[in-house]
């Protein structure tokens, strides 16, 4: 598990390291609650142990942010103190913090927690992944996708980069559900999902739009680069028909349209839209070809 400790004493910043590294896990240490968020803000951690009092930001401070950032993630926060009494406690909880660990710490108690931690950001992961997945294809359902372009806006704004967005549509799909049944649409879904998955880059993400569309978030991508993605794409897609066990051979194309524009965090319909004009135009000249709709900007 990758850890995250923010103790602003150096020794029991090492010694708490040391322990938890003994236990099998992955450390970054951090002396204070600023530096702490920062590096939160940098990568991923699962767990995040802070001390209670600590300059600029303590324990409890942190975990406020922490709790107002919402990531894909969960975020377990445990709470070092050697402060005792109720209020501490509640007011600990009411900063979002899971759970505290008592000072001087005991090997075996820390142990103790870790394993339920793990066990809590497991249960997380578990309903994330229910929450956010499409069942037919295994991709990003339409409500996560959509959350990952708002977020793709909001880095571009950061950034001042473009964002790309591409939307892909099955061409004559519903002559496929006709002529060969539900089932080997189904099968068709989930086909190209797969080959749309082996085509991108670890970093781009897809999701399932609905019905026979997919979106394609392409990031750092200008029209040139998202242009050569969208035609690798189209290839990948084509590239042979999809074999459906004890049925027939499918042949498949796609029609793509992309958007691309600035990073503005509050237009993510308007860069939609750009992407389906694009689509429409791909469909309306003889499909199985991309198009593109530049945002001023």
């Amino acid at each position: 598990m990758k850890i995250l400790v923010a103790e602003d004493d150096a020794t029991s910043r090492l010694v708490l390291a040391a322990t938890l590294r003994s236990l099998g896990h992955e450390v970054t240490t951090v002396e204070d609650g600023a530096a702490a968020l920062d590096a939160w803000h940098a990568q991923e951690f699962g767990l995040v142990i802070s001390d209670w009092l600590m300059p600029e930001l303590d324990g409890p401070g942190l975990c406020r942010r922490i709790r107002a950032e919402p990531r894909p993630h969960y975020t377990y926060v445990i709470l070092l103190t050697s402060l005792e009494g109720k209020d501490n406690y509640l007011s600990g909880i009411e900063a979002g913090a899971d759970d505290f660990i008592t000072k001087p710490l005991d090997r075996e108690v820390l142990a103790a927690r870790l394993s339920v931690a793990q066990r809590i950001i497991g249960l997380h992961e578990a309903l994330r992944i229910e929450a956010t997945r499409d069942r037919l294809t295994g991709l990003l359902n339409r409500g996560a996708i959509l959350d990952e372009l708002q977020r793709e806006l909001h880095r571009a704004a950061r950034e001042n980069g473009p964002t790309a967005v591409m939307l892909l549509d099955i061409d004559h799909f519903k002559r496929v559900n006709d002529t060969h049944g539900h089932l080997v649409g189904d099968a068709v879904l989930r086909e190209i999902a797969n080959r749309l998955q082996s085509t991108l880059r670890p970093y781009d993400r897809v999701g399932r739009f609905g019905g026979e569309e997919f979106v394609v978030l392409i990031t750092d991508g200008d029209a040139e680069q998202s242009g050569v993605i969208a035609e690798r794409i189209r290839s990948a897609v084509s590239t042979g028909p999809v074999e459906v066990p004890g049925g027939p051979a499918v042949p498949v194309t796609v029609s793509i349209g992309i958007a691309v524009g600035p990073g503005l965090p509050d237009a993510p319909d308007g860069l939609l839209a750009a992407a389906d004009r694009a689509l429409y135009r791909a469909k309306a000249n003889g499909r199985d070809r991309t198009e593109v709709e530049l945002l001023p900007g």
